[in-house]
């Protein structure tokens, strides 16, 4: 049975006070082995003024975790919406920073949350676990499978970020005093890119009456893992021919910390080489497979890491016939920060929280994931 499925309620949780660029080291603490290029390099191309973490400034403590995060991003879209918990069918929460191997992250947010039983799930990755969690909650809202779903992505990043998580890794590499302390770019260049934040939707299978609702056209999700590098990475160590190497495979604890295993790392030469390319291969795909057109679409709401790439998307839309003027682009990447899972999310409660909006109008997201070459879609129309 095949119904409509409808985006009719959202909500964020963004910790604490936003943080300017001046003041991150201030939170995430200072590295002995900092380097202010590789910063003002970063945050020059990233175009990012302003991020949120689950950091308590003052004494260095956190202040969420990820499951607390995602079940208050809930608690504000109940507030705002008057959906109750206690309806709740469905629970598909996204995320590549859980707070915990095992439980699942959906396990431990629907603890919090403290509501009746109900289906969970957990989708793994990273940008686009949080689509995959949309497309999860959509397809058993269209499907009659239940009446409604709670969909979220989330990251916590932070703890990856701060000082104390790299001084044994610095430790263990700086050989004697004489050294300088060294962190290596692919961990140093992430420290200043990622933040906190989580978000939430609710779909129904019918529009909210009192508000405006977004109409689930189709959600689609294409990997080109069979021909990509491994690109962004957490427990695991990339040789330079391309290899990988397992934290699992680890004897030596002391290994651990010192080849960086427990450390995010981005391979930017990688990025930079196959993500636009690939961008626009897994765009005219979709464009093909949903005869999308340009005319199609009133809003882009493109999930990139940084400003860097806005350019070269848009060349590679136009490059395929589908160019959009920038001012129906619409981005919070500079003020509320790359959340990765959760940005689409953040993106989506702002604007049609903003008064942009009108009837009829149609919404293109596009979420591209680094890690091994993963991009999702998703088409609304607003209702």
């Amino acid at each position: 049975m095949q119904q409509s499925a409808y985006v009719s309620a959202w909500g964020v949780c963004l910790p604490n006070a936003p943080v300017d660029n001046v003041h991150i080291e201030d939170v995430l603490g200072q590295l002995r082995s900092q380097s202010s290029a590789v910063k003002r390099r970063v945050l020059m191309n990233n175009g990012i003024t302003t991020r949120y973490y689950a950091i308590d400034p003052s004494n260095g403590s956190m202040t969420h975790t990820n499951a607390q995060m995602t079940a208050e991003a809930i608690r504000n879209l109940c507030r705002d919406s008057g959906f109750a918990t206690a309806d709740l069918q469905c629970l598909a929460c996204g995320t590549a920073s859980a707070d915990q191997i095992i439980p699942s992250h959906a396990a431990m947010v629907h603890a919090e949350l403290g509501c009746p039983p109900c289906e969970v799930i957990s989708t793994s990755g990273v940008c686009c676990s949080g689509i995959s969690a949309l497309k999860y909650g959509f397809l058993n809202v269209a499907s009659a499978a239940c009446d409604n779903a709670i969909v979220t992505g989330s990251e916590l990043a932070s703890p990856f970020l701060r000082a104390s998580h790299f001084e044994p890794q610095i430790r263990l590499n700086t050989r004697d005093l004489d050294d300088d302390p060294l962190l290596p770019f692919s961990n140093e260049f992430l420290r200043w890119m990622l933040s906190d934040g989580a978000g939430a939707l609710l779909i129904t299978s019918s529009p909210n009456n009192h508000a405006p609702s977004l109409h689930v056209d189709w959600i689609d999700l294409v990997s080109f893992a069979n021909e990509s590098d491994v690109c962004m990475y957490l427990g695991l160590q990339k040789n330079g021919d391309g290899t990988i190497k397992s934290y699992l495979t680890v004897r030596d604890e002391a290994e651990l910390f010192r080849d960086g295993f427990l450390s995010v790392s981005q391979d930017v030469r990688v990025l930079n080489e196959r993500l636009p390319a690939l961008m626009r291969t897994a765009m005219n795909r979709i464009r093909h497979k949903r005869n999308l057109v340009s005319s199609d679409v009133d809003w882009i709401l493109p999930h990139y890491s940084s400003q860097w790439f806005r350019q070269r998307l848009y060349d590679g839309l136009v490059e395929l016939g589908f160019e959009l003027p920038w001012e129906r682009w619409f981005t919070n990447l500079s003020s509320k920060g790359n959340t990765g899972s959760a940005a689409i999310y953040i993106m989506l409660e702002e604007l049609m929280s903003s008064g942009k909006t009108q009837t009829g109008e149609r919404i293109l997201c596009i979420v591209p994931e680094s890690s091994r070459m993963l991009f999702g879609f998703a088409h609304f129309t607003i209702v």
